[in-house]
């Protein structure tokens, strides 16, 4: 599978969004599952530092990403600043107590995972929340730095992703906790079937398997946010980007011109942008014409997702200009 980027903050990856709103899903679910059974799947400390290759990378660091944040050191035996950084990533994978689990590359067994990391030089640190995979550090680094950017990351892992990360016992044995297994929901065909119409550019297949999923469950999650994103790339499809500028620049109190741009913005990851535009342009209008921008506001919040602090900071917003 082929790694891709992740930005912590900034720009809104539609594909990033939908993999944190699953995997806050199934974090949920697992905590859920695990409390009804009593237990937490508790790791020993020695499971918080595994070493994965081309055939585990998959289940080791792609899969578990969806419960704890996993932080991969890229090593090779022969890299004495290697020998230097993995002491101490391994000594804070133990002091973080579950926060993050930490998975040793050796590429030099490894050179397609290198390849796919785009890795020009070691050491290089990744991580791998939700399936999504972004740069850390390259080459040596201080602890200060290094505790910095982990607690940086254990953040947005639990901020965004709903990612706590693993319970640990030290009277576990190692290797003696599975990661528990998530039943099929009822709808999970029909929504596997969605992502993929979504991911296939098939936008109009897209909107009608999510639709038929939130007949059934109007309040599915997955469903509700596959949804946003289908819909909005359905609105931007076919815009002149120069004519919707130029028509939201000469008519700022025209509500179709105003929804035009903020699609525009979102789709090209100006969050603040498109929530601003929105809001001044609720502030400017009244009756239907008002109501028009508010619902279309909302809309776009489904798409950034309820938790993003830049969501909650325009509902403030809305909230003054509408009152």
């Amino acid at each position: 599978m082929q790694p891709r980027n992740m930005s912590m903050s900034g720009v809104v990856d539609l594909a990033a969004v939908k993999a944190a709103q699953e995997a806050k899903a199934k974090a949920e679910q697992a905590r859920a599952e695990a409390a009804r059974q009593g237990g937490g799947g508790a790791v020993s400390p020695a499971d918080l530092v595994i070493d994965v290759d081309e055939a585990t990378f998959e289940s080791d660091v792609l899969q578990r990403s969806t419960e704890v944040p996993v932080v991969i050191d890229f090593w090779a035996e022969w890299c004495q600043p290697c020998k230097q950084l993995s002491p101490v990533l391994e000594r804070l994978a133990v002091e973080y107590n579950g926060r993050f689990l930490l998975a040793k590359i050796d590429v030099d067994a490894n050179q397609m995972l290198m390849q796919q990391f785009g890795i020009q030089g070691i050491p290089a640190v990744f991580a791998v929340v939700a399936g999504q995979a972004l740069p850390l550090f390259q080459g040596a680094a201080g602890e200060a730095q290094i505790r910095e950017t982990l607690d940086q990351l254990v953040a947005v892992a639990e901020q965004r992703f709903g990612l706590t990360g693993l319970t640990v016992d030290p009277e576990a044995e190692p290797g003696a906790a599975q990661p528990p297994v998530q039943p099929a929901g009822p709808h999970e065909a029909a929504l596997n079937a969605a992502a993929q119409a979504l991911d296939a550019g098939d936008l109009g297949g897209a909107v009608r398997a999510y639709r038929n999923v939130l007949s059934d469950d109007p309040a599915n999650p997955e469903a509700k946010l596959g949804l946003a994103q289908a819909e909005l790339l359905q609105r931007v499809q076919g815009l002149d980007p120069q004519q919707v500028r130029k028509d939201a620049a000469e008519k700022p109190a025209d509500p179709e011109a105003q929804i035009a741009a903020a699609d525009l913005d979102l789709v090209g990851g100006h969050v603040e942008d498109a929530f601003g535009r929105l809001i001044d342009t609720v502030a400017r209008t009244a009756g239907d014409d008002r109501d028009a921008v508010r619902v279309r506001l909302l809309e776009l919040f489904e798409v950034v997702g309820a938790d993003d602090p830049r969501v909650t900071a325009a509902r403030r917003a809305l909230a003054r200009a509408l009152f």
